[in-house]
């Protein structure tokens, strides 16, 4: 069971499962999968916070991966109520 934060929103769960699968994307390749289903400028913004969080990291060029944090929230491991917003 995931346990997910206010912050988050209904797009969090499926851009870290696309990346968790499917390995670093940018958020045009995102929105452009099947998986996904938001806007590309949503997926951005989406992005951009998860990376404040620690779920994702920016790799440069706008392609984001996901952290072992990420990891650990898809599988259920870490409590998303428990991170810290920093900006990385």
């Amino acid at each position: 069971m995931r346990f997910d934060a206010d912050w988050m929103s209904r797009a969090d769960d499926r851009i870290l499962e696309h990346l968790s699968e499917d390995g670093p994307d940018t958020p045009k390749e995102m929105a452009d999968s099947d998986r996904v289903r938001f806007s590309r400028q949503h997926i951005n913004a989406r992005c951009k916070t998860l990376v404040e969080y620690g779920l994702l990291v920016h790799l440069g060029n706008g392609v984001y991966d996901i952290t072992r944090e990420g990891e650990q929230y898809l599988a259920g491991d870490l409590d998303a109520r428990d991170l810290d917003h920093e900006q990385r």
